[in-house]
């Protein structure tokens, strides 16, 4: 891929505005009153949200500013209370998970979901779409899904090989790392071919020895023309590869643009600061109830 192609997402986001609902050149995902209330807290209250296709958008915020939750309600694990979003052009909203993630919309977590009984390899080929043995027609048809798990497998030990598994193939996935674990659920999600990746807090509890590798390998996919939506809490990490940040805090957007923009502005620095003094004071609260 040239790099002309590389980075044509990235420029295509030029006119954008650094503001909160910024209108992109070419969004994949468009989300539009979107909310989620837990008893009398409003968790999620996005009023306008897009996705540039082909960068690696950021979202970040302060410790319950409803990050993890958006992602929750955008993919389909969480019941919301109003909205619509659209991926690709097409409505998904009221979709469940395994329905968006068909749709070409995949996401990781935070707390990973390798299933630790079964190998490297296994878990890679659970994620491989449409496997006709699994039915209970193509079961009978063994040439066919044969011939499919063939190609799937050689799909998985490529992904095993690009993230430096493939070593770890028959090992049981829960003796792994918590860095190669991330890397496991990363490659398997691409198993899909999916067209945007989300991911949440990919560096959490990573060695930072792998961190420079999941770095790369976001970036590549990013160079490989996906899209990625990332929850992150590292600002280095953040300001490093992100072609743009959207800033979250109680629930709703509250700013938007590229690093630069978000690095000065004013609201984001009050936003972070001020969830500092809420945890001190309540930390401070604590101390005195313990005297």
């Amino acid at each position: 891929m040239s790099s002309d192609e590389t980075n044509a997402g990235v420029d295509r986001m030029a006119g954008a505005e650094p503001v909160p609902g910024s209108a992109k050149s070419d969004p994949i995902l468009v989300a539009d009153g979107v909310r989620r209330s837990f008893g009398g807290l409003r968790a999620v209250d996005v009023e306008h949200l897009e996705v540039q296709r082909g960068t690696i958008t950021a979202l970040i915020g302060p410790n319950g500013a409803g990050k993890s939750t958006l992602f929750n309600l955008l993919t389909g694990f969480d019941r919301v209370d109003g909205g619509r979003w659209t991926f690709e052009g097409r409505a998904v909203n009221g979709r469940r998970g395994h329905q968006v993630a068909r749709a070409g919309m995949v996401r990781t977590f935070q707390l990973t979901k390798a299933l630790t009984r079964m190998t490297v390899l296994d878990n890679m080929l659970l994620g491989a779409p449409g496997q006709f043995g699994e039915r209970m027609a193509g079961a009978f048809l063994r040439p066919v899904w044969q011939g499919q798990e063939r190609l799937n497998t050689e799909r998985a030990l490529d992904l095993l090989e690009r993230f430096k598994l493939v070593d770890k193939r028959h090992e049981l996935a829960g003796a792994l790392s918590g860095g190669q674990r991330k890397l496991l659920e990363m490659a398997r999600s691409l198993m899909t071919d999916p067209t945007m990746i989300m991911l949440d807090e990919p560096m959490a509890g990573v060695n930072p020895a792998l961190v420079q590798s999941l770095l790369g390998h976001i970036t590549s996919l990013r160079d490989d023309g996906k899209t990625v939506l990332f929850v992150e809490h590292d600002m280095d990490v953040i300001m490093g590869i992100s072609d743009w940040i959207v800033v979250l805090a109680q629930g709703q957007v509250i700013a938007e643009g590229r690093p630069s923009d978000i690095r000065s502005n004013r609201q984001v620095i009050d936003a972070y600061l001020g969830a500092q003094e809420e945890s001190s004071e309540a930390a401070g609260s604590g101390d005195d109830g313990q005297r």
